[in-house]
């Protein structure tokens, strides 16, 4: 019996067997993402909605200085009725 031979044998395979590892080791893919022209338009809204300001001074400031000077006046009849139309209408 010669162990020799099967000491060879056993170095060969495992020579090709480290060869195989690297080789799968090289091949390995990046993942990738691509965007549709839809969602790049979805995502351009989203930026310019973040970037406006949350509150309009052009509509608020003339109310914002009437309440400071006491100049500004609510008419309660015109209220209320827009008030009960409102609840009115979501109420049927």
């Amino acid at each position: 019996m010669r162990i020799e031979a099967y000491t060879q044998v056993q170095q060969i395979y495992n020579t090709r067997k480290a060869a195989k590892t690297e080789t799968a080791k090289k091949a390995s893919f990046a993942d990738q993402v691509q965007i549709s022209s839809k969602g790049k338009d979805i995502q351009t809204a989203k930026q310019a909605v973040n970037a406006a300001a949350d509150i309009r001074e052009d509509v608020t400031a003339p109310i914002k200085t009437a309440i400071d000077n006491g100049t500004y006046s609510v008419d309660e009849e015109s209220f209320a009725a827009k008030l009960y139309h409102k609840y009115y209408n979501e109420m049927r």
